[in-house]
């Protein structure tokens, strides 16, 4: 048994065909659509879960380990962890030391857009926060919305707080801030917003009532100039334009920090404590480690990068190597935010008081005084 969030079409084929060339079990996919599994994963494993999970590497992961809801898989990385580099294992490895997931594909947040488009209207991808805000605005007086953006999901408008704490304060206060050692009402905290603020006027508006794939769709359109998301926004173009995508890396705020780090979530699969056919569980998971199945998942889905080290990338499209090397040249990959945190703050604090600020972005400091004492109530316990 296999519980999925791969609910879009195309990560659903892409798991059912990997899971075809595993014949030593018989396999049931349970799919629930990704939103509701991701807010519903702690009732899940408490419950009856799934023998085996779609999940999230780094502190999503060791949080349920730590609560005893996921099983110790350290014997499989024995036989698997020749093909994964350090910074794979690391990421599966929980806060006891021991291994609990097995990362099967990862993609890396950019600003992607149409490279047709922006050959016609002569645009050139920003180095500097200034020339980014320059460009909106000439996308603007092109008759083009700037910046696509859709936040309906409520985890899509995290990735645009990632990036701009990041490149504003640097990886490592992003990362203590998500452990909640960092205060929210910090100044440099209220300065990530004052730059997402300045930012909205170009933002696709209405953006609590869009979902992301639409607000991906209006890119293929050209109906927008860019847009910060995972690379999966490839889903939503149709096959023959997707040679025309392209992306930059976030451009520099602060250069102390430059460029160097970005959100490369990785996700892959963990047995659940609970699990009925446990041997059984292991070998799928060795299974999806196996470089061959993760070159099926990479051929069908182009928004994804295979995480073993000995897969097959030469069939990689152009937009594929691209990908790969942006997070070759980072150095700092952070999760995201919604997995560098305790999923109980991510849920029930950020996802309602970033969309808050996407509605009412003028309300700063009681958005971050209420953040705050909220976390302090959370981490607490």
């Amino acid at each position: 048994m296999i519980g999925s969030n791969a609910s879009d079409e195309i990560p659903k084929k892409s798991l059912e065909e990997v899971t075809k060339a595993f014949t030593s079990q018989d396999i049931k996919i349970n799919t629930v659509d990704h939103n509701t599994f991701q807010e519903n994963i702690n009732r899940y494993l408490r419950g009856t879960p799934d023998d085996v999970f779609t999940w999230f590497a780094g502190y999503r992961m060791q949080f349920f380990a730590s609560q005893g809801l996921a099983a110790d898989i350290s014997d499989i990385w024995t036989e698997i962890g020749g093909d994964y580099t350090p910074a794979f294992k690391s990421a599966s490895t929980g806060a006891d030391g021991k291994q609990y997931f097995v990362p099967f594909t990862y993609y890396p947040w950019a600003v992607f857009y149409r490279k047709s488009l922006w050959q016609e209207k002569r645009y050139q991808p920003p180095k500097t926060l200034d020339e980014f805000t320059a460009l909106a605005k000439k996308m603007k007086a092109d008759g083009l919305i700037p910046i696509a953006f859709a936040d309906k999901d409520g985890w899509p408008a995290m990735g645009t707080f990632d990036i701009l704490n990041m490149r504003t304060n640097g990886y490592d206060f992003h990362i203590s801030l998500m452990a909640g050692k960092e205060s929210w009402t910090d100044p440099k905290v209220k300065q990530v917003f004052d730059t997402w603020r300045g930012l909205m006027e170009y933002h696709q508006p209405a953006a609590l009532g869009r979902t992301w794939q639409e607000a991906g769709q209006s890119l293929a359109q050209k109906k927008t100039g860019m847009y910060l998301l995972g690379m999966f926004v490839a889903q939503q173009f149709p096959e023959a334009d997707r040679d025309d995508i392209d992306f930059f890396t976030f451009p520099e705020i602060n250069p102390q920090f430059g460029t160097d780090s970005i959100d490369a979530p990785i996700d892959g699969y963990m047995i659940s404590s609970k699990a009925k056919n446990l041997a059984g569980a292991k070998e799928l998971l060795k299974h999806f480690a196996q470089a061959s199945s993760q070159n099926i998942a990479t051929k069908l889905d182009p928004g994804t990068l295979a995480a073993s080290s000995t897969a097959d990338t030469s069939g990689y499209s152009a937009l594929q190597k691209r990908g790969a090397e942006l997070v070759s040249q980072a150095t700092h990959i952070a999760q995201f935010l919604d997995r560098d945190t305790r999923p109980d703050f991510a849920s029930t604090v950020m996802i309602p008081s970033l969309q808050s600020f996407v509605g009412k972005p003028d309300e700063i400091d009681s958005l971050l005084k209420s953040i705050e004492q909220q976390k302090v109530n959370i981490f607490k316990s």
